[in-house]
Order: structure tokens, then C-alpha cells, then sequence
């Protein structure tokens, strides 16, 4: 595509996107009208330049400690890297590892064509580009004014739930004051106000910050709590591996009248816990999700806790597995009978990375979600509607950066 009908072809902008329900995977790209013209496109575009930038998120308020880690702070500071062509084609995203790592691999893809570091059928083309997996994933769907969900194959996105992931222990906070229970409350009415109608609860005070056994009774207290504050929404918890196997079937003694939708990362996982866990589980007839996956993923043991039947949900990190990566593991879940929800924590960027996955490949039970504003970044174009979120239609991630780089 020659530099003016590019330019051209991006000021036209895309109509939003359309609410789809649906549970099977999208058709491939192949299939579209004009697949081979509109792949060859990225042919002639050449990376001219690569730069890397920050961007500032703001959470509204402050989020505090979980089992293990102390206060989360007011929102992150994200590395970001920017990718610009000779046709004036421009994408960006989160930075993947450290900059060190990109830089040095970057002057490799200076004056390489985009077709030759990326394929929209399947991703980067070696292991390497991976720092700039998410960013090129933005750049190929400018080039091709195609949203992320569209170059996986998906005319219409499949629209997922989308779950508030930032309620953590503010109960415990101010250390000299703590405000306790109704200030989970008061966060969950922010939430619900926002938009979202599933909460996750961070549990497993009693690991870290509290005796055992008042920490226990504070977890199932704030569990009840909210679920009879808010009988309209789901709730989920995480332990951050807080508890070992008997302690964590003491928390659900506590809360028999709460229909928990997921127990994320209970204990650090293993197969002897998960046969015990859901052995519990379906003696009590209690009918939740088993997630795990996030912290120091082990591929090997967590492909053989799906193939028990001892898992439900993958959670391995958007950015630290890779997008393409997901790319590939999302039809291997498939084939196991299990679901998807990428980790997302820290960054709204994420969240929205993840809404573009799951839009075009299916097969993801819900999103996190990490409310956050930002002067850097326009947020706009991401809706939630009924506990759903729902991505923009127009190309790559379609989320403008507003920060000069």
C-alpha cells in the first residue's frame, strides 16, 4: 500500500464493534475475502524506526497488600516500545522483558519488512521478536485497518465477562487506623459503578499479616460480606498460594452459602493438593472453578494437572507467555476441555491485550480487570456493558497513544 492511500485508509476509522455470543472458535483469517492481497500488504511496509517510551496508569485508589506482597501502590509506570514504518505505519504496546533485551534485538529488525518478523496467521516469526510480540500484533492490524480480534480470525468478537481484580486487603489499611471491612465494601459499590459484575477477593490474610486464625475468620467474614451486598454478581477468590490444602477447606467450611465462580492459586499447586481440593469440592456438591498458573508457571506440571482434570482455567500472564504464544496454547486448551483467562494484573494494557485474545480466539471465561486513567493513553474506545467488555473496532489494539515518542 503506497504512503498516501495508507494515510488515507487510516483516517477512515472503523464503525464499532458488534456484541457477539458464542462459544466456538473463530474461522481463520484465510477464509476472509481477499486474504493473500491484504497479508501481501505487510510486504510493503519496512521497520524504519523503533523507540521505547513509558506510560503512566493511575489505579483510583490506593490497592494494597495481598497473602504475600506488601502495598500495590496507585498504578504502574509501563515500558513501552513504539514501531514505525516507511509508509508511516505506527504500533505500539507494552514493552515484553527488558529494555536492555529489546534494544538488542532491535537494530536486527530495522529495515526488515514486516512480513518478515510477523505472519498474521500465527505471530512473530521467531522466538526472539518476542519483546515485541504485542506491539507488532498493533502495527500489523494498522496496516491492515483490522482490529487484533479480526487478524485471529474473527469477523465479530466473541464478548467476554470481565472481573474487577483489584480488591485486595484495604480492610488492613491505614496500618495505624485500619478501615476494615466496609472499605471492601465501599470498593466493590466503586467496581459495580464502574461497570464490573464480577469482584475477585484476595484472601489469605493469615498467611503474612495477621494471626492464622483471625486472618482466616477476616477472610470468610469480607467473603460473606460481599456476596450479600452484591447477590447480582460473582464472586472469585485468590489465595496467592496462602494456604496449604487444610487450611484452604477450612475457608470454604466458612462460606457454605457462597457460590464461589473460581478459587484461583489456593496453595502453590501440585497434583496431591488438586486431587484433595477437588475431591472436597464435589463431595460438597460446591460447583467453582479451579485456576491456576499465574506465579512461576510450570508448563509441564500444569498441562498434567488439565489432563487430571484437576484444573479448569489457564491464568499464565498475557505478557509473560507472549501473545502469540497464547496464540498457540489457546487451541491446546481447547483440546483438553479447558478454559483461558490470562493474567492482567497491573496494567489496563493487559486487560485490553487480553479482550482482543479472547475476542477473536473464544474459549476465555472472563477477563481481569485493572481500572485505571492515564494522560498518556486513550482508554475511550473499550466499553463494559453488563458485566462484559467489550473491545473497539477499530485497527490493531485500538487504544491511541497520546504521548509524543
Amino acid at each position: 500500500m503506497k504512503r498516501r492511500t495508507f494515510l488515507q485508509a487510516l483516517n477512515l476509522g472503523i464503525a464499532s464493534a458488534t456484541l457477539y455470543n458464542g462459544d466456538i472458535f473463530g474461522t481463520t483469517l484465510t477464509s476472509f475475502p481477499n486474504f493473500s492481497d491484504r497479508e501481501k500488504e505487510l510486504d510493503y511496509h519496512r521497520i524504519q524506526e523503533i523507540k521505547f517510551s513509558n506510560v503512566q496508569l493511575k489505579y483510583p485508589r490506593l490497592v494494597g497488600k495481598n497473602a504475600r506482597l506488601d502495598l500495590h501502590g496507585y498504578g504502574p509506570n509501563v515500558e513501552i516500545c513504539v514501531i514505525r514504518t516507511d509508509q508511516g505505519a505506527m504500533g505500539w504496546a507494552s514493552l515484553r522483558g527488558s529494555k536492555r533485551d529489546a534494544e538488542s534485538i532491535a537494530s536486527d529488525m530495522l529495515g526488515k519488512k514486516v512480513s518478515e518478523v510477523f505472519a498474521v496467521n500465527s505471530g512473530i516469526s521467531e522466538d526472539r521478536y518476542i519483546p515485541f510480540d504485542i506491539a507488532l500484533h498493533d502495527l500489523a492490524g494498522v496496516i491492515l485497518q483490522k482490529p487484533v480480534y479480526q487478524l485471529l480470525g474473527r469477523e465479530k468478537p466473541f464478548i467476554t465477562d470481565y472481573y474487577s481484580g483489584m480488591i485486595y486487603f484495604d480492610d488492613l489499611e491505614p496500618k495505624d487506623k485500619p478501615a476494615g471491612i466496609d472499605r471492601i465494601l465501599e470498593e466493590c459499590k466503586y467496581d459495580y459503578g464502574v461497570g464490573y459484575r464480577q469482584f475477585k477477593l484476595k484472601i489469605g490474610r493469615g498467611h503474612k499479616w495477621m494471626p492464622f486464625k483471625e486472618g482466616l475468620q477476616r477472610d470468610i467474614e469480607v467473603t460473606n460480606a460481599v456476596a450479600e451486598a452484591f447477590p447480582d454478581c460473582r464472586i472469585l477468590v485468590d489465595g496467592n498460594n496462602g494456604f496449604s490444602v487444610d487450611q484452604f477447606i477450612q475457608y470454604l467450611k466458612g462460606i457454605p452459602t457462597v457460590d464461589l465462580f473460581w478459587i484461583e492459586e489456593p496453595f502453590h499447586e501440585t497434583v496431591v493438593d488438586y486431587k484433595k481440593l477437588r475431591s472436597y469440592v464435589r463431595s460438597e456438591g460446591i460447583s467453582t472453578l479451579l485456576a491456576d498458573g499465574e506465579a512461576d508457571p510450570d508448563p509441564v506440571l500444569l498441562r498434567q494437572l488439565f489432563e487430571q482434570k484437576l484444573l479448569d482455567v489457564h491464568l499464565t500472564d498475557i505478557e509473560g507467555l507472549g501473545f502469540t504464544n497464547w496464540r498457540k496454547l489457546m487451541p491446546e486448551l481447547k483440546q483438553l476441555g479447558a478454559q483461558a483467562s490470562p493474567h492482567a494484573w497491573g496494567s489496563l494494557l493487559k486487560t485490553y491485550y487480553t479482550a482482543h485474545l479472547a475476542g477473536g480466539l473464544g474459549n476465555t471465561v472472563t477477563i481481569e480487570g485493572v481500572t485505571s486513567t492515564s494522560d498518556d493513553v486513550d482508554f475511550s474506545g473499550y466499553k463494559v456493558s453488563n458485566g462484559k467488555l467489550i473491545p473497539p473496532a477499530t485497527a490493531g489494539f485500538g487504544i491511541p497513544l497520546l504521548k509524543k515518542v
